[in-house]
């Protein structure tokens, strides 16, 4: 190769390069733009999910098919809190942790326990429950809702009943016609 025909190829790699490194430098300040927090709006949305995480909601429970087969509870009272930041300007999804308290009609608090073989919570494996899944870490909001002198049972079936986008954990206590349930995104 000549010169000549060596001068011009340099010329384009170099130009190449140079507009490559003028994209790269845009991208990555435009970036550093977007991410910047507003100190005013971040503020404002961490205390708006703080409320959030503070209600206790008693509509029924949306999508049903979460909590499938409880028959027409007359009584619910739940909340959620964030596992991440919903307030972050990073890309990406929010997990969810919700945990609920159920009042059942006796009936179907019977009917319920019969059709996923609940047995007594303290014959459960504990190691086969995800961490912070016991009625011990319930959610101090939650603890009024709750029967004073509970039996727990406790299903593994129903946990894994599907269809549930969610991972479920549910404790029922028949005799106070209760179910506690907690529930994270996955």
């Amino acid at each position: 190769m000549t010169m000549k025909t060596r001068r011009p190829l340099l010329v384009a790699v170099f130009g190449a390069a140079a507009a490559m490194l003028l994209a790269v430098v845009g991208c990555a300040a435009a970036g550093f733009l977007l991410i910047g927090d507003d100190p005013a709006e971040t503020r404002t949305c961490q205390e708006s999910v703080q409320v959030a995480e503070a209600k206790v909601r008693t509509d029924h429970w949306d999508p049903p098919d979460d909590l499938p087969d409880l028959g027409d509870y007359p009584e619910i009272h739940w909340q959620l809190r964030t596992s991440g930041n919903p307030c972050s300007r990073m890309p990406g999804p929010t997990d969810w942790a919700y945990q609920g308290v159920v009042k059942l009609r006796p009936e179907d608090a019977q009917a319920f326990a019969k059709r996923y073989d609940f047995v007594p919570y303290t014959s459960v494996n504990l190691d086969e429950l995800p961490h912070d899944s016991s009625p011990a870490d319930v959610w101090p909001a939650l603890v009024p809702f709750l029967p004073s002198e509970s039996r727990w049972l406790h299903s593994r079936s129903y946990n894994e009943t599907a269809p549930s986008p969610r991972w479920r954990v549910a404790f029922l206590d028949v005799e106070h016609q209760t179910l506690l349930f907690m529930f994270n995104d996955h």
